[in-house]
């Protein structure tokens, strides 16, 4: 009885947990968009809306694995540039086909850009999830390079005939007069009919909070939890462990093609560079700042890291050595044992006052 009490409790905070989310992402959509409509909001600051949504959801779908999972992945720029350059590809062959609204090219591109990084993630998870630790996180790393390589000698055209791919040059395409370049290799994809939207990043991460919460909440959540825990009882009580570290990873994967997508059709150009490994850690960054496991402090930390280097700009050479030195402080703080038994304390008695007005 008193483990099933126990049970409940622990769903009732979850569930609530998962309101507290919601809430936090469209008050931030309401909060922006007033005063965006009221003219307070700067250009700059207006332009960092899409990649605060895309690294949003890029943070919750790491969360995902190294949270959840308990892998350490490090990889994660390289779904994202593969959700980034075939959304990027499909956009630009329907706006050439004569699909010009914005819309429709958006959702397709995403819905394409998460499946193919999805694939990408099965083909990486086969030989990859039997690693554990240090060596599952140097493979990853290996295969987010890869990835940024192989888009550095890609060369996508489209014209009348369908699309065109080399590894070489453009000449190699063998494509019509009249036919156009989508992406050139180490240049990138240049040129992009922008199609993302501040709206279509919140619904994203609202998409994004439904799956990872009620897969977590799931009975295959539980099975990967477990696996975090302590794989060698989840083994000997039947669990299989590839199949459901499988599942979180290759969720995670499909997440950050989609996130990949979004940010893609955000620019005017786009290069394969700016997937490599510091985009990697910079999302690593945002998951343990806003606290392992915790998807309220993903959003949070993915949110303020990705505008404070243009809240700082002021500053100029200075702005990321005090960017820098922020971070470190509040590492700091949030791993200060005094701070958190302060929070613990604020956080009970909110609770006790909560249990007596529902006694009331």
């Amino acid at each position: 009885m008193g483990n099933k009490i126990k049970i409940l409790g622990k769903t009732n905070k979850n569930s609530l947990m998962g309101f507290i989310n919601y809430g936090i992402i469209i008050l931030f959509f309401v909060v922006i968009t007033i005063v965006k409509q009221a003219g307070a909001l700067t250009n700059a600051l207006s332009g960092q809306l899409i990649p605060i949504c895309a690294y949003i959801v890029m943070a919750l779908s790491l969360n995902l694995v190294v949270g959840i999972s308990g892998e350490l992945s490090l990889g994660h720029a390289g779904f994202m540039s593969v959700g980034a350059f075939s959304g990027v590809i499909v956009s630009g062959a329907m706006n050439y086909g004569g699909v010009t609204n914005g819309a429709i090219r958006l959702i397709v591109a995403m819905i394409v850009g998460a499946i193919l990084a999805g694939i990408a993630g099965v083909v990486i998870g086969i030989p990859v999830l039997r690693l554990r630790g240090d060596y599952l996180a140097i493979v990853t790393l290996a295969f987010g390079e890869i990835i940024k390589n192989v888009l550095n000698c890609l060369y996508v055209g489209v014209d009348k005939a369908g699309l065109h791919f080399s590894v070489t040059d453009e000449a190699h395409m063998d494509m019509s007069a009249e036919g156009v370049t989508l992406v050139r290799g180490p240049m990138g994809a240049v040129g992009v009919v922008k199609a993302s939207t501040f709206l279509a990043g919140i619904i994203l991460i609202l998409l994004t909070l439904f799956v990872i919460q009620n897969l977590v909440n799931s009975r295959t959540g539980r099975a990967i939890m477990a696996i975090r825990d302590n794989r060698i009882a989840a083994e000997a009580t039947g669990i299989n462990v590839t199949k459901y570290k499988m599942i979180a990873f290759v969720t995670s994967a499909v997440i950050a093609g989609s996130a990949g997508a979004l940010y893609g059709l955000n620019f005017s150009t786009i290069v394969p560079k700016k997937f490599d490994f510091n985009t990697s850690i910079l999302i690593l960054v945002f998951v343990v700042l806003g606290g392992i496991g915790n998807l309220t402090g993903s959003i949070i930390a993915a949110a303020l890291l990705t505008v404070l280097p243009e809240i700082f700009r002021p500053f100029q050479d200075y702005r990321m050595l005090v960017y820098a030195i922020v971070l470190i402080l509040v590492m700091i703080a949030t791993n200060n044992e005094r701070l958190r038994a302060f929070w613990k304390r604020i956080g009970h008695i909110f609770r006790k006052k909560g249990g007596e007005l529902n006694e009331q």
